[in-house]
């Protein structure tokens, strides 16, 4: 039987699922596991505190992983194994290039459950920082190299219409164009700051020091960093020993047109 957790989010990747290879669903008895499915409609979505006002409605206690820049090979699959032993379900930001060069990893976080959002396709340090035309377009490149690299082809609209911004480079322009095409934008509430160069136990003990300062929220960590990888199966054991509840968040199924 599948995880309940694993048949909630399961329309996200119907297609690419039916297609691949079957895989056995985990024993998730006494795991971590994934505690609720959040749908969160992107029409002017912008959560976060780090970057906005607002973020997600989550109780006490509750948290939403999220890793970016990824998928790459030295440290990804860790943390998708690690992820998969707790029956965890997290959201990836992936960079479109690291997508192009990586469709199979891309389209494994997708047959385990995870949901993947956009990042840009080169990750320009920031958007905010360069002509409005190109951000657009590297935003647009990245949206289309993700898709097609997940399932074979790009639409007008991404499967999955979250995205976050690299580095929070915002700006008012980029922000009401993403609006205006119903893409839903994530910050963050807490970082691992894993970007700086740390041991995994001194990166574990200062995101589990901000996360229990908090008490909830968005969590950001980059699954291209190796001491990230090293850290996570600790960090999700002290997440269930302090009581900590994992929220997955995915958007809302496709609209289809009702019959005549």
């Amino acid at each position: 039987m599948l995880c309940p957790v694993f048949r909630a989010a399961l329309p996200l990747a119907l297609s690419l699922c039916l297609a691949a290879p079957a895989r056995a669903a985990p024993d998730c008895a006494g795991r971590l596991g994934t505690s609720r499915v959040m749908e969160v409609d992107p029409v002017g979505l912008q959560v976060g505190t780090k970057h906005f006002p607002q973020t997600l409605d989550l109780a006490d206690h509750e948290v939403v992983l999220t890793f970016d820049d990824g998928p790459l090979p030295g440290t990804t699959p860790a943390v998708l194994k690690a992820l998969a032993h707790e029956c965890v379900r997290a959201t990836f930001f992936v960079i479109g290039r690291n997508a192009a060069a990586h469709p199979d990893l891309l389209r494994r976080e997708i047959a385990e459950g995870h949901t993947v959002g956009h990042h840009s396709m080169t990750h320009p340090m920031t958007l905010a920082d360069i002509p409005y035309d190109k951000a657009v377009a590297d935003i647009e490149k990245g949206l289309k190299a993700d898709d097609k690299a997940a399932y074979g082809a790009a639409g007008t609209r991404p499967r999955v219409p979250f995205f976050r911004f690299p580095g929070f480079g915002s700006s008012p322009e980029l922000l009401a164009y993403l609006g205006q095409r119903g893409i839903g934008v994530f910050g963050a509430d807490l970082w691992a700051s894993d970007w700086n160069l740390m041991t995994p136990e001194a990166q574990l003990t200062l995101v589990m020091g901000r996360l229990d300062h908090a008490g909830r929220g968005i969590i950001l960590f980059h699954d291209t960093r190796e001491q990230t990888a090293k850290m996570l199966p600790a960090f999700l054991s002290a997440l269930k020993e302090k009581g900590y509840r994992v929220v997955h968040i995915v958007p809302p199924p496709p609209q289809t047109a009702a019959a005549p």
